[in-house]
């Protein structure tokens, strides 16, 4: 697999990104893309060694659309220079959580996990809920020295600590948040090498997964809202 093709592609959209370059150059789009899903193939083998729930996924069923929505938004570009992907035991679905990859050039590519659905209130409350009363465990996981070598919790965050929950609470900081998730920056140069990607990226999905497990035994029973 070359993955030189996919970034050179998502560059090349970058810089024309219109639906005319899209549709004249459909066969590059198509050539990425598959090298993308043998990649996605590819990462989930190593996952496996040590999560072997997200297995059974087929590659093309976890990527996003390139295409943007751009009716609320103030830039229109019609398409997202970037492959996308969400893999977890159900597939791309936000809840339960999994593992987040997103390859964009000029090192934007980043591999992640947790939470990133804000909106979903009832998930939050959720996570809030769970993490109110197993704040210890919460602890040695995000304490943990190998996670903290690679990871820092991120997520969209109120200002005060919300009702229901005392402000001097131990986990009264994480408590604020409305999403709990982790990003970690891959360069260029990491994803031009698959070897060097396969490797470096199943080893951050391997010190994420207590993690993610966390967030999942927090999440268990979600309901996704009908639209």
């Amino acid at each position: 697999m070359n993955t030189q093709i996919i970034l050179d592609y998502l560059s090349a959209l970058s810089r024309n990104n219109s639906r005319e370059w899209y549709h004249a150059n459909k066969n590059s789009y198509q050539e990425a893309k598959a090298g993308f899903e043998e990649l996605l193939q590819e990462l989930m083998l190593e996952i496996g060694k040590f999560d072997s729930s997200i297995l059974h996924n087929d590659p093309k069923d976890l990527t996003f659309k390139i295409v943007r929505d751009t009716r609320f938004s103030h830039d229109k570009s019609p398409y997202h220079p970037a492959f996308r992907a969400h893999i977890s035991s159900k597939g791309k679905l936000p809840v339960p959580v999994g593992y987040y990859v997103m390859i964009k050039p000029d090192n934007q590519s980043f591999i992640g996990g947790g939470l990133f659905a804000d909106m979903f209130k009832d998930a939050t409350a959720m996570v809030r809920s769970y993490l109110s009363q197993h704040g210890e465990e919460w602890n040695q996981v995000i304490h943990n020295k190998e996670f903290e070598q690679y990871f820092t919790v991120k997520g969209t965050s109120l200002k005060n600590v919300p009702q229901g929950y005392e402000k001097d609470h131990p986990q009264a900081e994480y408590l604020k948040f409305k999403s709990w998730y982790l990003e970690y920056p891959l360069k260029d140069e990491d994803v031009k090498n698959t070897e060097v990607f396969l490797e470096k990226t199943a080893e951050l999905c391997r010190v994420m997964k207590p993690f993610n497990d966390y967030l999942n035994k927090a999440l268990a029973g979600f309901q996704m809202p009908s639209r």
